[in-house]
């Protein structure tokens, strides 16, 4: 019965969307999480900037708080839930040093300041636990941290960000323009008023960070992802994307590399072409997906809903489960591991397609000069395609490359330009999951 379990006080830093449902779920199913967990957790306060902001009222007017600083620090467990570096970083390490054990779903803080934290929690014999700053619900931080744990990753594949998979999504099967795309996702609530965080990739590459820093036990920061947004894609692109059996997906990618030409880790983020057949091109709406591949375990998919409160919290409330038994029954949360300490790479030598749209001269020779470009760099070709004429002259012709490293397609791109049977390069995008 409850009465014969310990008592663990929980403090929430944050009434938003998610902080809302983590209190009330903690509120409303207080026998179960006991059952799980070992310990009746009692939500002592929640901590919010304005005590007279309008709020769901699944939070009790009396738990609210604007003393941040005494929640952070008169709590078994602390729950951050604010988001952004401050005050959230000063908050988790005044709770470690109090002797909290920590929750937080903030993706951005742990990108940026993952090995102070890591550091202050192993220093104060607490956990530290952030299962929801990647993909919502979907549990992959606890797959590369643990379930993966005696294998080899290679690669993670993901969409990560459901805002600009859904404005994609717009793009693909209602032909809308981006800006058309983008206002019906801030309608809906998808997209924050100021996007910008979301459609440049930003988001999306703290997340990519984490996922690296996990997968390959070596440190990763932002400042190591390449980032490319969405605002640059076209209907037209999309048109040409389907035209070549494909959907366009903005992907974090986090790949080892271990050849006679480079060993280390890559890390970016950037829109893509996905073929149809591959798992992550029917990832529709909001959802987001990963794709782990593992030497052992080979491929692995991991699909759910990659935010909103109820599906957050989920992620947040396993891991308070897991913080809570280890108070009652002994254990910790596994610590930072960095052991590979692996060279982050620069883009350059990332490992990936490209598709190039050329408008060539309609002339004799003109194909195999184009091929002659990409064969002095390199590059061997997967396909051509010959789409269409342009005033009677020139042919548009698709060409998809074969993979190889970023520095020797982009050289060949330069090279192509300067081709004088290439009037010009259309386009240029990049492929994965063929």
């Amino acid at each position: 019965m409850l009465v014969d379990r310990p008592v663990l006080k929980v403090g929430v830093l944050g009434a938003g969307t998610v902080g809302s449902q983590v209190v009330r779920l903690l509120l409303e199913r207080a026998e179960d999480f006991a059952a799980r967990s070992g310990a009746r957790l009692h939500v002592t306060g929640v901590a919010v900037r304005d005590l007279e902001a309008p709020r769901d009222p699944a939070v009790p007017r009396e738990l609210l708080t604007t003393d941040s600083t005494a929640v952070a620090t008169g709590n078994d467990l602390v729950i951050e839930l604010i988001g952004g570096i401050e005050p959230a970083r000063t908050l988790i390490l005044a709770a470690f040093r109090a002797g909290a054990s920590v929750i937080t779903g903030n993706k951005a803080l742990i990108a940026a300041h993952g090995p102070e934290l890591y550091a202050a929690a192993a220093q104060a014999q607490v956990d530290f636990y952030y299962e929801a700053a990647v993909a919502g619900a979907i549990p992959v931080v606890y797959a590369l941290r643990e379930s993966m744990a005696g294998d080899r990753v290679t690669s993670v594949l993901g969409v990560v960000n459901g805002t600009t998979n859904f404005i994609l999504d717009e793009m693909s099967t209602k032909g809308l323009s981006f800006d058309a795309a983008l206002a019906t996702a801030q309608q809906l609530g998808y997209a924050e008023a100021d996007p910008t965080a979301d459609v440049e990739g930003l988001d999306a590459a703290a997340k990519c960070a984490i996922i690296a820093s996990l997968a390959f036990h070596t440190r990763v920061g932002l400042d190591d992802v390449a980032v490319e947004g969405i605002t640059d894609v076209t209907a037209d692109d999309i048109r040409e994307a389907h035209a070549s059996g494909c959907e366009i997906k903005l992907l974090a990618i986090a790949q080892r590399r271990d050849d006679e030409l480079a060993q280390g880790v890559s890390v970016r983020v950037h829109p893509a072409l996905v073929p149809k057949d591959h798992p992550l091109a029917s990832v529709r709406g909001a959802f987001n997906a990963v794709l782990v591949e593992a030497e052992a375990a080979g491929r692995l998919m991991f699909y759910g809903q990659g935010a909103g409160g109820a599906p957050t919290a989920s992620a947040v409330l396993s891991d308070v489960v897991a913080a809570a038994a280890h108070r009652v029954n002994g254990g910790q949360a596994p610590r930072e591991s960095s052991y590979a300490a692996l060279p982050v790479l620069g883009l350059q030598d990332a490992l990936t397609r490209y598709q190039v749209q050329l408008r060539v001269v309609d002339a004799p020779g003109a194909l195999a000069a184009v091929a002659q470009v990409f064969a002095s760099n390199q590059v061997s070709i997967d396909s051509v395609r010959q789409s269409s004429y342009v005033g009677g002259q020139d042919a548009v012709v698709t060409i998809v490359t074969h993979v190889a490293p970023v520095r020797a397609l982009d050289a060949a791109v330069r090279d192509l330009e300067q081709e004088e049977r290439v009037e010009s390069v259309v386009s240029v995008r990049r492929v994965e999951g063929l």
